[in-house]
């Protein structure tokens, strides 16, 4: 298990060197007075104490992708390690951070918003469009996958999928209309304690029992021969890099009362999230000696939620498996009522439409309730395919707002470019060969997405030499 110690110790220095780097560069700044603080309305704006906000943005970017997609992502073998620990670093954590402080100096607005300022009002009108979109496809799987591990428990006594869509469904309504603090505030720290509490669990387990992991290799080992690149940095997403936190990010920068405490929060929830993720992803491949192994899993138990069920129980007994596959339905579940949340909020952002009053909340929260439930209605896999993808366009998008937001403000874009450049190429090679996309054969899409991504960095280096001569 040594090279799974060394990926958490990576992720813990990180943290502490890269963060304080990426921190620095942005110039966070207690002088300046947060939005919480200046537009607090009882509802979406409310301070609160960092520890809290950083449990609630942990659960907020966790959802089924640190354990699903890693248990997913662990069929390529120990490179996954290596893409956890270097994508939350070096991209993810850039991400999340910048989306996060940006939202925190433009007065809480959404992601979409935040690029518009930046990229400019063409890229406004798209992201509006597109980050609405992928929060309710983020609500709607997260909606389908708890409702199915309940039904499958039969907690209460309950097997009916549609049942327990029922009640989640009424749940996340409430949670979106709401004040943050009266049910996302107070649930959110209990529930992100246990998460953490249960990854400790599976983690310390694997070391004590003495599993072993494949030996280390940057090769390949999938067995269906799907390829590294692209799929595995869409698969192994929310523990590396999601767009999908860029859109929560927003919501807690409308809750903290100090810029300093933006890289616990941000940042270091990323971070978190990468070690579950690195968790995750050790005890598929430990507990099913391999990939091959874990690919029979995948058949024969059902799929991840199934992979994930027999992992849990069998490493930490009936109660403790249990307790874990709550923490798993429960982690999807706060982050999908938190999607459609955020769905609303940027929506009112772009309208500019106040939603002090609860009629005006509900007026935009039913119609994104009745799409939700309507994408219930068709296949998951079908629904999770593109939304691999539109996750990852997002994060690309966010990063080069980022980069841009550096640039003017002269500090090292560097940071958030080259990330930002390596997703540009992950997204465009992604559409490229996906099934869901053009299907085209890697050797066509690997050069179309390297094009993509050198065409990106030119261009964005080429731009800001201009903006350097014009203002000279």
């Amino acid at each position: 298990m040594t090279q799974f110690i060394i990926g958490i110790i990576v992720l813990i220095v990180g943290y502490f060197v890269y963060g304080k780097i990426v921190d620095k560069t942005f110039g966070a700044d207690d002088s300046i007075e947060t939005p919480a603080t200046r537009l607090e309305d009882g509802v979406d704006f409310v301070p609160m104490s960092w520890p809290k906000i950083f449990l609630i943005q942990f659960l907020n970017i966790a959802g089924l992708g640190p354990i699903f997609g890693a248990v997913q992502g662990a069929l390529f073998g120990p490179v996954a390690f290596i893409w956890i620990a270097l994508g939350s670093i070096f991209a993810g954590g850039v991400h999340d951070y910048l989306s996060g402080m940006l939202s925190l100096r433009h007065d809480g607005q959404s992601i979409s918003e935040i690029v518009g300022i930046y990229l400019g009002e063409g890229a406004r009108k798209v992201m509006r469009v597109f980050s609405v979109i992928l929060l309710v496809l983020v609500g709607t799987v997260f909606m389908q996958g708890p409702a199915g591990l309940l039904a499958n428990l039969k907690l209460f006594g309950v097997a009916s999928v549609n049942v327990w869509l029922g009640i989640i469904l009424a749940y996340y309504f409430l949670a979106t209309i709401l004040p943050i603090d009266k049910i996302i505030g107070r649930i959110y720290p209990l529930f992100g304690s246990a998460l953490l509490i249960m990854g400790v669990g599976i983690g310390g387990k694997l070391i004590i029992d003495g599993y072993q992991l494949p030996a280390f290799t940057l090769s390949n080992l999938h067995p269906g021969g799907l390829p590294i690149w692209a799929i595995l940095f869409t698969t192994i997403a929310c523990g590396a890099i999601s767009g999908f936190h860029a859109t929560q990010s927003p919501m807690m920068a409308r809750c903290l009362t100090k810029e300093s405490y933006g890289r616990r929060v941000f940042y270091g929830s990323m971070i978190a999230e990468g070690i579950i993720a690195m968790i995750w992803a050790a005890a598929a491949m430990a507990f099913f000696n391999g990939t091959t192994g874990l690919q029979e899993a995948f058949g024969s138990l059902g799929g991840a939620g199934g992979v994930v069920n027999k992992i849990s129980i069998e490493l930490l007994g009936p109660i403790g498996g249990v307790l874990a596959m709550l923490g798993v339905i429960v982690c999807p579940i706060t982050s999908g009522d938190t999607a459609f949340r955020s769905a609303r909020l940027t929506i009112a952002d772009a309208m500019k439409y106040d939603q002090g009053p609860i009629k005006k909340r509900l007026t935009l929260a039913l119609p994104l309730f009745v799409v939700g439930f309507g994408l219930t209605r068709i296949d998951f896999n079908i629904v999770w395919r593109y939304f691999a993808w539109s996750n990852q366009t997002l994060a690309m998008i966010a990063l080069w707002a980022g980069a841009a937001y550096l640039v003017k403000h002269g500090k090292n874009h560097w940071i958030a470019s080259v990330p930002a450049t390596f997703m540009t190429a992950v997204s465009i090679t992604y559409l490229a060969q996906a099934p869901e996309g053009f299907r085209l054969p890697t050797t066509i899409a690997y050069p179309i997405g390297l094009i993509a991504a050198i065409g990106a960095i030119a261009f964005f280096l080429v731009k800001i030499k201009g903006q350097k001569e014009a203002s000279a």
